[in-house]
């Protein structure tokens, strides 16, 4: 499904660099199917905006003047539980990644990203996906297996449950899910259910980073 099938997908960005704000502004507001719901120049005035115009996906700058950005997340996330954060920032070390994916991000993506790669990441983030590179994703398994860290939960998992777990890390949607495991829309959403149980997470996020972990 294209982000024009889906009915205007609503986006606040977050970047301190008034440069960056124009450029996002604009590469978002001129696609069809997208539209800017709000634009903030740092994390005080996100806070205090986003949950009144309540967006479909936030693209958020790291490197904010006063709070950070990771800390606007977590904030938004107590405030607004189903936004879907993306961070867009130049900083690809793990434990930015990390941090934003513990307070709630649902993506990671380099400002340096193509125009396209951006789009794409904010329809995928709204469509339930978890947007970031497999490079990325590897530094995340990278950090738990240099940690040592078990994470004995995932082994609790079905076969089937595994495979709808392996499917999630690498981003794909539900209605794939269903079709690459050949079972139903409902079905994958019981089998995700469960997952987040033996897992204890209550996110897509949380699941997939146990997964990479494990």
């Amino acid at each position: 499904m294209s982000a024009s099938q889906l009915k205007s997908t609503t986006v606040a960005i977050v970047e301190d660099d008034e440069r960056i704000r124009e450029s996002l502004s604009l590469l978002i507001g001129r696609v069809e199917g997208f539209a800017i719901s709000g634009v903030y120049p740092d994390a005080e005035s996100a806070v205090a905006g986003i949950p009144q115009c309540r967006p479909d996906v936030v693209l958020m700058d790291i490197n904010l003047p006063g709070m950070s950005g990771i800390e606007c997340v977590r904030i938004l996330k107590k405030r607004l539980p189903n936004v879907c954060v993306v961070m867009l920032t130049v900083y690809d070390e793990a434990n930015h990644l990390l941090d934003s994916l513990k307070a709630g991000a649902c993506g990671y993506l380099l400002k340096r990203a193509p125009s396209s790669k951006i789009l794409e990441a904010i329809t995928e983030a709204r469509l339930g996906g978890m947007p970031m590179t497999r490079q990325m994703a590897g530094k995340v398994a990278n950090y738990f297996h240099g940690l040592g860290t078990a994470m004995s939960d995932v082994q609790h998992l079905t076969p089937r449950e595994k495979a709808t777990l392996a499917q999630l890390a690498e981003g794909h949607r539900y209605k794939e899910i269903a079709e690459h495991l050949g079972i139903s829309l409902d079905t994958v959403r019981e089998y995700v259910r469960s997952i987040y149980g033996k897992l204890h997470v209550s996110s897509r996020t949380e699941a997939v980073v146990k997964y990479l972990g494990r």
